[in-house]
Parts: structure tokens; C-alpha cells; sequence
């Protein structure tokens, strides 16, 4: 059986990835999971400067999901570099560094950076709702869009992925302009606008509102993140990473069945953080039972 998947030049053990945001930055997953079986994990969101995010109430249960406002909180490229990378490269961990910015000029030096630590693979926050400047402002015009990519690929020669907003009408025209920016894949989708209330009836007869508005991730979104998915695959060429929803294997097929080449789970890590290594076995007992040799060919079979 041949699990590995080779995304335009960038291979993966397996199509299993973990989503930005939900894995940490390196090998905090470990106790349980083997992590360097995954086919690659994407680290929290790195900008030039360390970010404390938002401030309050960051994290609202829905059903079936879950509102964050992190506002991508992260330690800075340069801790990431001192710190983190040792830990990546000494436990052999696949991961792919992702990338935010405030402006123009900081995803460009960061990919400066990257360029120069021979990170091999990046993917570029141009959809979080979550933060005042930078990533969403890109993420939603096309030609924005395709200067900062451009801008990006002149000074990173490495795997240069793209995460794209559902939070637009046209996302096909998104696509098209990071394909033709140069991007060697697509990853989507991030997360939808999303606003959790809740009210509590005190026995005082008082009522307490709480409210987080933020971008919406989990079970609930899958469908929109099929959709979105299958109108990428109609208009490019490279591949497509399918983010949202995903809990279990019949979710990965059902990726796989509308063109996406590999998947990263989300939100259900905080559910199951077991879940990664779960999904890689069924696949492999899925090929097992259908007596095929690749998960290419399992493709192909779903997209008959």
C-alpha cells in the first residue's frame, strides 16, 4: 500500500495534515500521537513580531462547532526559529510553517526569513477574520491577492501554499489569481464569520448576555468547505488542501471526492487529539479492503 502523496513536489507520508491554530507549533501532540507519522503538521500562525491577540472572551461552543477570536497569538518568527524549528528537525516532524502578516512588507520579510532557514514549505494566512489589519484584507480582492503572492514567490523558492477565506462570492477568482501568482497549492477552507450568543435568566431576574464574534470551525462548516473545495477544483490546476469539519474517514473521502489531494483536521484535535493517527489506520485498512495499492488510486475511484 502507498499512502504517501506528493503535492506538486512536496511529499507527505500520508494526506493527513493538521490545520494551523489547532496543533501547536511543533511536538505538543505527542503523548497522543506519533507526530512525525502525520503527513504534515502546519504550525500556528507566525508573524516577524510575537502577538498576544485579542483581548476577553476568545473561545464560544456551538453546536456542533466552535467561535474563536485568538486573533493569532503567537510567539514571533524569531522565537520560532531559536526554539521551535531545533524541535521540528531533531523528531524528523513534516510540517509546514504558516505564515501571517499586518502588512504587505511583514509576509514578504517573513518569507525572506523562511527562505533563508530552508523552511521547505509555507502557507500563507491571507483569510483570518480575526485580527484588525493584514491577512482577510488580502485575502478577499483578487488583485491584492496576486501582488502579495508574487511579491512572496520572487523571495521563497520553497512550497508556497495559500489559504483562502470562505467569507467571499468568488472564490474561484481567488484561486485563479494565487495559480497564476505563482502558489503551488491551495488550502481551504479557513474559517466562516460567526457570532455565538448566549443568555443566562439569573434567579435575581436579572439576564446576562455573553457574545463572541469570530470565525466558526468544526462539524458545522463541512459542507461549506465541500462546496467551496469542488468550485476550486473546477478552475485550477494545483492542489487543493480541503480544511473543514473533517472528524472521521468518511470526511476525508468525501474531500477527496469533490479534488482534494491531502486534508487538514481542525478543531476536532480538541475533541480527539488521538484523532490524526486514527484516520491514517482506517485509510490504510480502507485500502485493504478494496485491495488497492495507493491512496491515488483511491482517489480515483471516489471521482468516478
Amino acid at each position: 500500500m502507498e499512502l504517501r502523496v506528493n503535492l506538486n513536489g512536496f511529499e507527505l507520508k500520508n494526506p493527513i495534515m493538521t490545520a494551523s491554530g489547532t496543533y501547536g507549533y511543533a511536538d505538543e501532540y505527542e503523548v497522543f500521537t506519533d507526530v512525525s507519522n502525520i503527513g504534515a503538521i502546519v504550525t500556528k500562525a507566525i508573524s516577524i513580531n510575537p502577538k498576544k491577540g485579542n483581548q476577553g472572551e476568545r473561545i464560544f461552543e456551538t453546536t456542533s462547532g466552535m467561535i474563536n477570536r485568538i486573533g493569532l497569538e503567537n510567539l514571533g518568527i524569531k522565537e520560532f526559529i531559536e526554539k521551535k524549528l531545533p524541535i521540528l528537525k531533531e523528531k524528523n516532524i513534516n510540517f509546514v510553517m504558516n505564515l501571517a502578516g499586518s502588512s504587505f512588507e511583514d509576509y514578504v520579510e517573513a518569507a525572506k526569513i523562511a527562505q533563508k532557514e530552508g523552511i521547505k514549505a509555507i502557507e500563507v494566512n491571507v483569510s483570518c477574520p480575526n485580527v484588525k489589519e493584514g491577512c482577510l484584507e488580502f485575502g478577499v480582492d483578487p488583485s491584492s491577492l496576486s501582488k502579495l503572492i508574487s511579491a512572496i514567490r520572487e523571495v521563497y523558492l520553497g512550497f508556497l501554499i495559500v489559504k483562502l477565506t470562505p467569507n467571499v462570492s468568488d472564490i474561484e477568482s481567488l484561486a485563479l489569481s494565487c495559480e497564476k501568482a505563482g502558489a503551488n497549492a491551495i488550502s481551504a477552507i479557513n474559517t466562516l464569520k460567526g457570532l455565538g450568543v448566549k443568555i443566562e435568566i439569573l434567579p435575581n431576574g436579572e439576564i446576562k448576555k455573553t457574545s463572541v464574534q469570530g470565525g466558526l470551525s468544526g462539524r458545522c462548516i463541512k459542507p461549506v468547505a465541500l462546496s467551496m473545495v469542488k468550485r476550486i477544483y473546477s478552475v485550477v490546476k494545483i492542489p487543493i488542501i480541503g480544511i473543514g469539519g473533517i472528524s472521521c474517514l468518511e470526511d476525508v473521502l468525501e474531500f477527496f471526492s469533490v479534488g482534494a489531494e491531502a486534508v487538514q483536521i481542525g478543531t476536532e484535535n480538541f475533541t480527539n487529539p488521538a484523532i490524526t493517527g486514527q484516520i491514517i489506520q482506517d485509510l490504510e485498512k480502507l485500502l485493504l479492503k478494496l485491495n488497492l495499492k495507493s491512496i491515488d488510486e483511491l482517489k480515483r475511484k471516489l471521482r468516478e
